[in-house]
């Protein structure tokens, strides 16, 4: 059988983006159960209300929803467990230091394979306010606007 090569997303948490300030991104690997795994491989997971939390020197995963996989028996999982997250120990230390300060959190961004490993990128995060949100949004529309006034002078020009 050969080996997997490359990325393949499972799920994004595209909602962490809006709401959160990203300031850094990690790579950590994820301690699943077997039947975790081949659920996963089905493409499904939500990363909805997932957050990181750091306990003696360790890194966890919590409210992930892994659905529980449907040919499993009893051996299964249960789907919101937390899970342990695979991190350098500098990596732990640096994100415990930074969490600390007051309005950062620790947020999962993508779920995903990597070369046949589970592979979830977290990043440190400050909330943003309402109107950040607005802000944001706005600047968003503001390139698009820009954007498509470009293409349509560059349609104009040839023809």
């Amino acid at each position: 059988m050969a080996k997997e090569k490359g990325r393949k997303l499972i799920a994004q948490n595209k909602k962490a983006r809006h709401d959160y300030l990203i300031i850094d991104t990690y790579e950590a690997g994820l301690v699943l159960t077997g039947t975790e795994v081949k659920s996963l491989r089905q493409g499904r997971a939500s990363l909805v209300d997932g957050f990181v939390q750091l306990s003696d020197n360790e890194a966890w995963l919590h409210n992930v929803h892994v659905p529980e996989y449907s040919q499993g028996t009893w051996t299964n999982h249960s789907a919101r467990r937390k899970r342990k997250l695979l991190l350098h120990r500098a990596e732990i230390d640096k994100l415990g230091s930074k969490s600390q300060e007051t309005g950062h959190t620790i947020v999962p961004l993508a779920l995903y394979f990597k070369d046949g490993r589970a592979k979830v990128e977290i990043a440190l995060a400050k909330g943003k306010k309402e109107y950040d949100k607005r802000q944001t949004l706005r600047e968003k529309q503001d390139r698009r606007e820009t954007d498509r006034a470009i293409s349509a002078a560059r349609r104009k020009q040839r023809a």
